[in-house]
């Protein structure tokens, strides 16, 4: 089994706390405009935050698609020779790079979010255009324009996505990750967002960060010795 699809689900699990920081005010703010029916049903709160996120992992699994394709291009180029391993380098590198931002030790990482901005002023607006969230399936719209929030940990993912060599691969690559980030933003959205409390505590981001980062220090070792 292709390890890069073990890696990402637990860099989106250990990325919680960065990811309540991002969008635990989002969905708890989400979870607070829901018709009052939805919030005092556990099953129907359940079911729109599964919209929710649902949508945002569709968004990651399609941006991953078109990376895949991209390193697929590349090695049809290059025929398969260096460039096979140098993709998985580089996605080796920024996986240590992610785990050192998530302890809180590569903040520039964050810069690359700026990429990310001139989309976002189109896609912000048609999300706007659906609140208030009437129905569940105007909840999985809503994700699917949430996923493109820019985001530096989804980007740095990105860069890694060509590197599973074809559209499918980059699009289960991502993927994996958006579910790697599901239980900690599920939660968020049941507890109206107070799990953000726990985003500013630096023992859990440094003890996540560091094990993302021994993750892609040993893919890395492995390619070298390849």
């Amino acid at each position: 089994m292709n390890t890069a699809y073990l890696i990402a689900p637990v860099v989106g699990l250990l990325s919680a706390l960065h990811c309540l920081g991002m969008c635990g005010g989002i969905i708890g703010a989400l979870t607070f405009t829901l018709p009052a029916h939805a919030r005092a049903s556990a099953p129907l709160l359940l079911a729109y935050l599964l919209a929710y996120n649902l949508g945002r992992v569709l968004s990651y699994a399609l941006a991953g698609a078109v990376f895949g394709w991209l390193g697929a291009v590349v090695l049809a180029v290059d025929g398969g020779g260096w460039a096979v391993w140098l993709l998985r380098m580089l996605a080796a590198v920024v996986t240590v790079a992610i785990g050192l931002y998530i302890a809180g030790w590569l903040p520039v990482l964050a810069l690359v979010e700026r990429v990310g901005d001139p989309l976002w002023r189109r896609l912000e607006p048609l999300g706007r255009a659906l609140l208030p969230v009437a129905t569940p399936w105007r909840a999985l719209l809503y994700g699917s324009v949430w996923g493109w929030l820019p985001c530096g940990l989804v980007y740095a993912m990105l860069i890694a996505a060509p590197a599973q060599s074809s559209a499918v691969g980059g699009a289960v690559y991502m993927g994996l990750f958006g579910l790697g980030t599901l239980p900690v933003l599920l939660g968020a959205g049941f507890l109206a967002g107070r799990l953000r409390i726990f985003a500013g505590r630096r023992a859990p981001r440094t003890v996540g960060g560091l094990t993302v980062a021994a993750l892609g220090l040993f893919t890395l070792m492995s390619t070298g010795i390849q």
